[in-house]
């Protein structure tokens, strides 16, 4: 199941905020909130704010466990720009633009948490014993090459 949260006209350029999106797209909820509260930027603070506010709307409204969920989706929008105007030399003026953003986080029960005993448990699982044949081919193939090497070309005749 997919529980979201959308936190509309933050203050912060869409750009800024992207950064710190990206980083905790598919990390567990408990992951993600540790990488936001350890991160200087301001778009960390705002994204912590709405990552705390799906995880409430996933235990109140849809009865799911904190600890099972991960951040299927982690989205900037942009929201209005304001145009303001600052002086500049000889009476002109030049604009300013200040942007908002819109910042969406979907979670979901549905991803499953991958840790690192679980990444390892399956690489091992993976890994195929090799054949008895094959090393002894890779072993010839190697020894091929210096055996060209050594070999000398006749010198022409003068």
């Amino acid at each position: 199941m997919q529980v979201s949260s959308t936190y509309r006209y933050a203050k912060i350029s869409p750009f800024k905020v992207r950064e710190v999106t990206r980083a905790i797209q598919g990390l567990p909820v408990s992951a993600a909130l540790d990488l936001v509260a350890f991160s200087p930027k301001k778009a960390a603070f705002l994204i912590a704010k709405t990552l705390k506010s799906a995880v409430a709307n996933a235990e109140n409204n849809a009865n799911l466990r904190v600890d099972g969920l991960v951040v299927k989706e982690a989205t900037v929008g942009e929201g209005p720009t304001m145009k303001r105007l600052m002086t500049r030399a000889r009476g002109s003026g030049s604009r300013i633009l200040k942007r908002s953003s819109h910042i969406r986080i979907i979670l979901t029960d549905e991803i499953e948490i991958k840790t690192r005993a679980t990444r390892n448990a399956q690489k091992k699982k993976s890994k195929k014993p090799a054949k008895k044949g094959e090393a002894k081919r890779a072993q010839k193939s190697e020894e091929k090459p210096a055996a060209a090497a050594e070999e000398v070309k006749p010198e022409a005749k003068k």
